[in-house]
């Protein structure tokens, strides 16, 4: 793993999904420096809060762009 890994978070609720996202947290190597977490939108956002709410002090800092189903978590800037 390295560089820009992705996670797809549709279709899992919020305690799945933070699993997930500790699981990927644990095997990022040095090379990685961003977690790109979709978890959409369309069907609410409660994906979306718990990340920002959960790993907003946990990482650099989140990032989203203009998808607004996707959020990044950067680990350390490039």
């Amino acid at each position: 793993m390295g560089g820009i890994v992705e996670l797809d978070l549709h279709g899992k609720n919020t305690y799945q999904a933070k699993v997930a996202i500790d699981a990927a947290l644990r095997r990022a190597k040095s090379g990685t420096y961003r977690i790109r977490l979709i978890h959409g939108y369309h069907g609410g956002t409660a994906l979306r809060d718990m990340i920002r709410r959960e790993y907003a002090g946990q990482v650099a800092r989140l990032e989203t762009g203009i998808d607004p189903g996707v959020t990044d978590l950067v680990l350390r800037e490039f």
